[in-house]
């Protein structure tokens, strides 16, 4: 028997939340709508500069898991926190929102526990400034047997690749999840976290159940502006691939099996979150054995509650929002 229907292993990041205009981001030189990695002394600077902050805890693949906690499913995220105020403050949180955080805050931890200031201009664009601290030094000790080897679904963030004890923790994580008969699976992150690591990451297409990633993603995994020829590509090679295309159909294919899942375009309060909600309602469909159009339409459902609000987290009952839809 799973203990878990799905366990994430990420970058357990506290997401700081503030409003801010286009002079502002000006002003403090930072790039509008994309992630980027910052230094400690520019973190401080950031999150000092910042109004009106909101925190909550954060992470791509831990943001997935509160969506999945929100419809129900029994998960645990695998994460590094300090035994600082922001990491205990993430703990709790993560505990609070009905996921198990199985590690407990590093005590005297090498660096911070790891925040991203995010920036969100009116247009609901999102511009993520993200110190990364000690939840890089994750690494396969902290990948309990108990944990990724008693998962349904593992879900794995791309991320991890930028430092060697994560991928060692990545490889570990799958590995045990595998070996107890569940299904391991990877989200690309970013084009150009894919560009560091793409020699690996088209390896994991071929080895893992399932891999998700935007339409920049995967033409950048291949190496070409051609959509079609990347997503063929991917087809031939993977169990599952899943592509989201900003506001536009979404394609899953999963053998000679293919779903092109219409979008309705909604204009985002908060864009922040977004694909890790629509991974959210994927993955619940995944795990509960639903079809590939059904589960591309939970993953869009979800997605679009999570930019109607504030936060990278749904506030709505998820599952009644796909009763709606008759879904379920």
């Amino acid at each position: 028997m799973s203990k878990y229907q799905v366990v994430g292993i990420g970058n357990a990041i506290v997401d700081v939340i503030s409003q801010s205009d286009d002079s502002f981001l000006d002003l403090m030189g930072i790039q509008k709508g994309i992630m980027q990695l910052v230094e400690k002394e520019r973190g401080e600077l950031l999150y000092g500069a910042m109004t009106n902050r909101v925190q909550a805890p954060g992470g791509s693949v831990a943001n997935t898991l509160a969506g999945l906690g929100n419809l129900g499913l029994t998960t645990a995220f695998i994460g590094r926190v300090n035994d600082d105020a922001l990491g205990k403050f993430y703990a709790q949180e993560m505990v609070a929102g009905g996921t198990d955080f199985p590690n407990a805050p590093v005590a005297g931890g090498e660096l911070p526990t790891s925040r991203s200031m995010i920036f969100v201009s009116p247009d609901g664009e999102r511009s993520m400034n993200t110190y990364l601290g000690i939840s890089s030094e994750v690494g396969p000790e902290d990948v309990a047997d108990d944990v990724a080897g008693q998962a349904l679904i593992l879900f794995l963030e791309g991320y991890l690749y930028d430092k060697p004890k994560g991928k060692e923790a990545f490889e570990r994580a799958a590995a045990l999840c595998k070996a107890g008969g569940g299904k391991a699976g990877i989200s690309l992150s970013d084009p150009f976290c894919v560009d560091r690591h793409r020699t690996d990451f088209r390896r994991l297409v071929r080895e893992l159940d399932y891999v998700i990633g935007n339409e920049h993603e995967w033409k950048s995994l291949y190496e070409t502006d051609d959509l079609g020829f990347a997503l063929e590509t991917a087809a031939s090679e993977s169990g599952l691939i899943v592509c989201t295309r900003s506001g536009h159909d979404v394609v899953l294919v999963q053998g000679d099996e293919r779903a092109t899942v219409p979008v309705n375009e909604i204009v985002p309060v908060d864009a922040t979150g977004a694909g890790d909600q629509f991974a959210a309602g994927f993955l619940y469909g995944y795990a509960t054995g639903q079809t590939l159009e059904v589960s591309g339409r939970m993953g869009c459902i979800a997605a679009a509650e999570v930019i109607s609000h504030f936060g990278a987290r749904p506030e709505t009952d998820l599952k009644a929002l796909f009763r709606k839809e008759g879904l379920l």
